[in-house]
Formats: structure tokens, C-alpha cells, sequence
């Protein structure tokens, strides 16, 4: 059975009333939502509570949830929802980070690191990558960091971002194709990459 048929099983079981169905979707979903408000929220106090909001919101909306999607865009949509009107609410722009720890990526392997072929002037030119990627993301307008984030970072597909951006599929394209340009952009003096290529 995978993931979405459990969810909707679970989902149907709180349906019916079964709270403790909801709490199996918290325990399971908690740690990625946290992981998503926590690109868009700078405090980590103001996280948890924009967290907690969002699955309170999910809890009172389930009722009227009919399994057309995966319960997970419909809960990340309701999550970047709730991140942004705290935003807005309290003035500030969304940041983004694209650290890992390492028990929260699966394909982290602790072997990797062993391995001592990088040079010093390797692991420079790796943080300044990274570093300008992380300043050129946090530069986006929002719909489109909001879009990257979703894709690079949470692995979506673009079905399931325009699920939880509650937009059409071109457009998700679109703000793809415009956030890893401007990305490209602020990357082709570090890389000297030829005119045409973007990566």
C-alpha cells in the first residue's frame, strides 16, 4: 500500500471521527512541514506555531476534503498559506536555507564525507556556489522561491505544486523556468558557463 492510499484510509478514518487517524497524519507529516515553514519563517519559535496552525486549519478543513488530491499537497498548500499571511501579517519576507541534517535526507550517506578528495580550493568554490544560490533564491519574488523550494528542495512534481500553489501547471512552469534562470544568471560569473546554458 503507498503513501497516498494510506493517507486516504487515514483520512476517511478521521472522517468518521477517529482523532487519533489525525495524529498518525501529524506524527508523519509534522517533521516536513517544519522543514517547508522553516525555508519561509526566520524564527524558529514563530515555526512551530505557524506549524501547529496549520494542521489545526487541516484538522477543521478535512471534513470537506475529498481525496481528489494527496493529502500532502493539500496540507503543504495549506501550510505555505498560513506561513505567508504570518508574513504578510507581520511585515517580513521569506528566507530560505538549504541546509540538511543528515537523518532528515534519506540519501545522505556519512560515507561521502569519509572520502578526502576534495581540496581546499574544491570546498571554497562549493560554499561560494552555495552561497550565491542561497542569496539568489532568497532575491526572488515569492511565488517563485516558493515554487524552486517546493521542486529543488521537497522534491515535488509540478502537478503537486500547482496542487499546493493553487495555480495552473504553466504557470508552475513558468515560475520554474524564471527562478533557476535568475538563478543561472547570479551563478555565470562564479562558473563562467557558455551564454546559452543555464546550469
Amino acid at each position: 500500500m503507498g503513501d497516498r492510499e494510506t493517507d486516504r484510509i487515514l483520512v476517511e478514518r478521521v472522517q468518521a471521527g477517529d482523532k487519533q487517524a489525525f495524529g498518525l497524519l501529524v506524527n508523519k507529516y509534522q517533521r516536513k512541514l517544519t522543514r517547508l515553514v522553516g525555508r519561509m519563517v526566520r524564527d524558529p519559535a514563530e515555526v512551530e506555531d505557524i506549524v501547529q496552525d496549520s494542521f489545526i486549519r487541516a484538522y477543521r478543513a478535512l471534513a470537506g476534503f475529498r481525496n481528489d488530491s494527496a493529502f500532502y499537497t493539500w496540507l503543504y498548500r495549506i501550510g505555505v498559506n498560513t506561513a505567508k499571511n504570518w508574513l504578510m501579517t507581520h511585515g517580513q519576507r521569506a528566507k530560505l536555507t538549504t541546509t540538511t541534517d543528515d537523518d532528515e535526507n534519506p540519501d545522505y550517506v556519512e560515507a561521502d564525507l569519509l572520502q578526502n578528495n576534495e581540496t581546499p580550493e574544491r570546498l571554497l568554490m562549493t560554499k561560494q556556489i552555495g552561497d550565491v544560490v542561497n542569496t539568489a533564491v532568497a532575491g526572488l519574488p515569492e511565488d517563485l522561491r516558493t515554487a524552486i523550494t517546493l521542486r529543488e528542495i521537497e522534491g515535488l512534481s509540478y502537478e503537486e505544486i500547482a496542487e499546493a500553489m493553487d495555480c495552473p501547471i504553466g504557470t508552475v512552469r513558468s515560475r520554474i523556468f524564471r527562478a533557476r534562470d535568475a538563478i543561472a544568471a547570479k551563478l555565470k560569473p562564479l562558473l563562467d558557463t557558455a551564454p546559452d546554458k543555464r546550469w
